[in-house]
């Protein structure tokens, strides 16, 4: 699984598999999970694919699209790995995918909404790629997850947005298919100050429009820096809404840690969560296999990237088994097409999906508790057909 440089030609020798994570920046919490996960797929890794064990060679993107770009392009052009494998947000997406497609390497990637990897990237849904693939939630799912958080929290039903100018933040806020349209057709006025640049450090104009206009909910996806410092002058300015929705930033617990008591109750999407029914066909685990065992060896609650990442490298063990020659491009592309596979994070259906390229992930509703033994994070809104049972309804957040 340890990285060795050359690429695999002779029958038996490795089969080199690329990963782009970001192990350091602003996004480093997302990689946090890489090791503990390759060391959970290690039998599955050196069982490999069609005779050849798997090696997987870990790139840090610095949680800088840039060097995204650049290290997928040494994977491909130096390392010469097979596939291409992403996650971290579209700004470690993207890039690795416009590489690869550039190059003609198969490349699978979770963590990002489809429509910044698809019309972001100057495809359609019904056109796709030639060699990209996604695993995940589209905007549509965040929509209904957040709707189905608010339906039962009594507000006014006006609606603050926090968007940074980046990939995510302008395919959140499109006027077309991001949050504004959707959120208008569910009767709520939308509050949108216009987009703020990444790693600010003064959030006043944003508080000040949403304490002029009464807002009751405060919404947006953000990197944890730029979370951090605007709910603490949230605070500092007397803006508590009733409800807070914050995708990226509030994935993980480290940012509520980092905020203490006053981040309870705060609420985000939940792409992964322990009580997830689905199996890895990879390593046989389950969602509580994975979790009791992260706690076990780090003395840490579990995270939502846990599941992300094993999802991940199901899918791309699974495209590379099914390929009738693992060591070419055309037929690993061809897998992907028609893979199906269960994964911790869900069902990985390619050949199913309406989107080109693009596989359908669960998205929930989720909402943090803070106690004496930490935070929590609960299954508090399920807009789906999958029987997951809600673990705790939300409610409004706490008044300080």
């Amino acid at each position: 699984m340890i990285l060795r440089a050359g690429r695999a030609r002779a029958a038996g020798d490795a089969l080199r598999v690329g990963l782009v994570t970001p192990s350091t920046g602003p996004l480093a919490s997302f990689a946090e999970p890489d090791a503990f996960v390759l060391k959970r797929f290690e039998a599955a890794l050196s069982k490999g694919a069609g005779g050849r064990p798997v090696e997987i060679l870990v790139k840090d993107s610095q949680s800088n699209s840039n060097r995204a770009a650049e290290v997928a392009s040494q994977l491909i052009l130096q390392d010469e790995v097979v596939l291409l494998l992403a996650a971290g947000g579209p700004d470690t997406v993207l890039p690795v995918a416009d590489q690869a497609e550039i190059n003609g390497t198969p490349s699978l990637a979770t963590s990002c909404p489809w429509q910044p990897f698809v019309m972001g990237r100057g495809s359609a849904p019904e056109t796709g790629f030639n060699s990209t693939f996604l695993f995940a939630f589209g905007l549509e799912d965040v929509i209904a997850a957040y709707l189905k958080l608010w339906e039962n929290v009594p507000t006014n039903r006006k609606v603050g947005l926090l968007l940074p100018n980046d990939a995510d933040g302008n395919a959140w806020g499109d006027a077309k298919f991001g949050f504004p349209p959707a959120l208008a057709a569910a009767g709520y006025e939308v509050i949108d100050p216009g987009r703020y640049q990444p790693m600010s450090d003064d959030f006043s104009a944003q508080i000040a429009a949403f304490q002029n206009a009464g807002v009751d909910i405060v919404m947006g996806s953000m990197i944890p820096p730029d979370f951090t410092t605007f709910w603490t002058q949230a605070a500092q300015q007397r803006l508590r809404p009733k409800v807070a929705t914050i995708g990226k930033s509030l994935l993980l617990p480290n940012v509520l840690q980092g905020i203490g008591a006053a981040a309870s109750g705060l609420t985000t999407e939940l792409a992964w969560h322990p009580d997830l029914p689905f199996v890895s066909a990879a390593t046989g685990e389950s969602g509580r296999d994975i979790a009791k065992a992260w706690t076990a060896e780090t003395g840490k609650p579990w995270i939502q990237t846990l599941g992300l990442k094993h999802g991940l490298l199901d899918i791309g063990l699974a495209a590379l088994r099914g390929a009738s020659d693992p060591t070419d491009a055309d037929s690993i592309i061809a897998a992907i097409r028609k893979l199906d596979v269960e994964t911790t994070m869900g069902r990985a259906n390619f050949g199913a999906s309406p989107i080109a390229n693009v596989a359908k992930s669960v998205m929930l509703g989720g909402q943090w508790w803070h106690s004496p033994e930490g935070f929590t994070l609960e299954i508090a809104a399920n807009p789906t057909s999958i029987d997951i049972p809600v673990t705790r309804p939300v409610e409004p957040l706490p008044a300080l």
